[in-house]
């Protein structure tokens, strides 16, 4: 089991993080201490917030290795800073910036960092199976000591790449662990009246994959769960699913309301929050200081992302002729 002071450390940088790119998509980071006045959004364009579904990443990613392999979805913030990526390149990609991770070019849904197996994030709804699947292939025929692995949504399960994904790691006895976020809800629309079935176990057990469901907002139940799933995974025993069920208490964006929901069912899904719950099973251990000393450091930390955030300079005009694909004659691809 890990510890639980280190898996609220990246829940918290999580939603740290998730906080303070909600604020500056909407307008300004007042909040953050960086400005006084309002200004246009810092960051361009509506962003996918993971907020509420931190455990699930926390969880997962504590027992892998930089050497294990990780595919993400368009709500990826989290997979990636629990993979181990840096949050001051992070959120410099989120402004746009030369120094981000993509030089400012791919935003909040492609951010890869391949030194610590980050593959990337991916703005297609399962998308990113089939690419946990290849490197999970490739893992295998180099005979790698390391796994893949594939967040996905509850939305991804009525889409092609799952079911194919799924069937090429049985046939190949791959080394992949595929982990749903179910947070009931595809973008605006509640999944289960658009879901056959019992949902992402069911399919996964008819294709011989073994699953286990978890409380997707206790942190230490997604370790527990984590922990024996990645083991079998680890040992060649083929592919497992997890099935964490957890909630998004943001909407579909950072811009969304999300007042399509019922007002009763978002503050029944705030008691739940994995953060809370975890707060006060440390309070409970007499831990409660740690606790705090961990909500200072994150705060501080992403404070310094933002600030060197809206200091680091715009990619220039040329940057955009740089990481494309010549197809010959001056002719740009």
């Amino acid at each position: 089991m890990t510890d639980l002071v280190a898996l609220y450390r990246t829940m918290v940088r999580i939603r740290a993080f998730e906080d303070a790119a909600e604020i500056a998509s909407q307008g300004g980071v007042q909040a953050w201490g960086l400005s006084t006045t309002a200004k246009p959004a810092l960051v361009r364009g509506p962003l996918h917030l993971s907020t509420g579904q931190e455990a699930i990443p926390a969880g997962v990613c504590a027992h892998l290795r930089a050497s294990d392999l990780l595919t993400s979805t368009h709500r990826g913030h989290g997979h990636t800073l629990a993979k181990g990526a840096d949050s001051t390149r992070m959120m410099c990609e989120l402004f746009g910036r030369a120094t981000g991770y993509n030089k400012g070019k791919g935003g909040s849904m492609h951010i890869a960092d391949f030194s610590v197996g980050m593959l990337g994030a991916n703005g297609v709804v399962a998308a990113g199976l089939p690419i946990a699947v290849g490197a999970a292939h490739a893992l295998r025929l180099r005979k790698a000591d390391a796994i893949a692995v594939a967040f996905f949504g509850d939305g991804a399960i009525n889409r092609g790449p799952f079911l194919e994904a799924l069937n090429w790691a049985v046939v190949y006895d791959l080394p992949v662990l595929f982990v749903c976020e179910d947070n009931l809800i595809s973008a605006t629309t509640v999944s289960a009246p658009m879901t056959a079935g019992r949902g992402a176990t069911p399919r996964a057990e008819a294709l011989d994959i073994p699953s286990t469901r978890v409380n997707g907002n206790d942190v230490e139940a997604v370790d527990a769960a984590a922990s024996a799933l990645v083991a079998e995974v680890r040992a060649g025993r083929g592919p497992r699913l997890l099935h964490a069920l957890t909630y998004r208490h943001k909407g579909h964006v950072s811009v969304d309301p999300g007042s399509y929901r019922d007002p009763e069912e978002v503050r029944a899904a705030l008691e739940r929050d994995p953060i809370r719950r975890a707060r006060a099973r440390l309070e409970a251990l007499g831990r409660l200081r740690e606790a705090e000393q961990v909500e200072l450091q994150a705060a501080e930390e992403i404070a310094a992302a933002l600030a060197a955030a809206e200091a680091a300079p715009a990619p220039s005009a040329s940057d955009a002729y740089e990481d494309v694909i010549s197809t010959g004659a001056g002719v740009w691809a």
